[in-house]
């Protein structure tokens, strides 16, 4: 018998049509963007829709993803555009 492969979840950020960026999890953060930019799953995007996903961390668990993302959100916007510019370069 195999040991179930443990799932690996993602930090995302999503840029609004307004410039916010939207952070979350995800076990698939390609499809979860398709969700945010088809106007479902978050009501951030109920003002500005979600125009590109800019950033994406993979973590080895939720746990870990759920803290990171705790973490993410608690910076400010010129720290998470930062990482935005890392990501993208």
């Amino acid at each position: 018998m195999t040991a179930a492969v443990p799932a690996v979840w993602y930090v995302y950020l999503v840029r609004a049509e307004n410039q916010a960026l939207y952070c979350g999890i995800s076990l698939d953060a390609q499809k979860r963007f398709a969700q945010h930019y088809a106007g479902k799953g978050a009501r951030f995007f109920s003002t500005s829709p979600a125009k590109a996903l800019v950033y994406v961390e993979e973590c080895a668990d939720k746990s870990t993803a759920l803290r990171r993302e705790i973490a993410i959100k608690r910076l400010s916007k010129s720290a998470k555009e930062q990482m935005v510019l890392a990501y993208t370069q």
